[in-house]
């Protein structure tokens, strides 16, 4: 039996996120849903109103054995600008902030080894602002958040914004695409 890990990441809209994790060998789930904040089980609303301090997140459940958390966090970084804070394009505010939640020493060591490397290799040439903060809570977003991209591809967002991110999955990690059509 295969056993499962757990990765909670932010980089701007959960859509997008949740999209192209989705598309990865070896990741069995991913939601959309909110963490970093101060209010329980918030709704979509309040956490765009900035005053619950939670980031559009997304939690992945994947197996190591086919896709470690570091390979992960290559995929994280290369997804999002990390250099901006509170803002990916045109969504802007602190639920767009760029985060790495950890969940144990390990995934923490990680994370910060990864943000050194994305920092060193020029991949972005501005400061990296991602955060890297111990996970504490995740709340699902409501039910049409979920698997957006899937349900909704012919939508101005998905067409103008999801599809460039994943266009660039496709020609970046061409061996970790599952064979499957996200």
């Amino acid at each position: 039996m295969e056993k499962l890990e757990t990765a909670t990441l932010a980089g701007g809209c959960f859509w997008c996120t949740e999209a192209v994790f989705h598309g990865l060998k070896g990741v069995h789930k991913v939601l959309s849903g909110y963490a970093g904040g101060s209010v329980e089980n918030p709704t979509y609303e309040e956490v765009c109103s900035g005053r619950t301090k939670h980031a559009e997140s997304v939690q992945i459940c994947y197996d190591p054995q086919t896709i470690s958390f570091a390979e992960l966090l290559d995929v994280f970084w290369r997804i999002h600008d990390p250099t901006t804070l509170n803002r990916q394009g045109a969504d802007r505010g602190s639920q767009y902030r760029s985060i790495i939640f950890y969940h144990d020493d390990t995934q923490k060591r990680i994370a910060e080894d990864s943000k050194k490397k994305a920092a060193a290799n020029g991949l972005w040439p501005d400061p990296i602002v991602t955060e890297i903060v111990p996970f504490t809570s995740f709340y699902p977003a409501e039910g049409y958040h979920q698997n957006y991209y899937r349900f909704n591809r012919t939508q101005p967002y998905c067409r103008m914004v999801i599809d460039p991110k994943m266009e660039k999955l496709r020609k970046t990690f061409t061996d970790r695409i599952k064979e499957v059509d996200v």
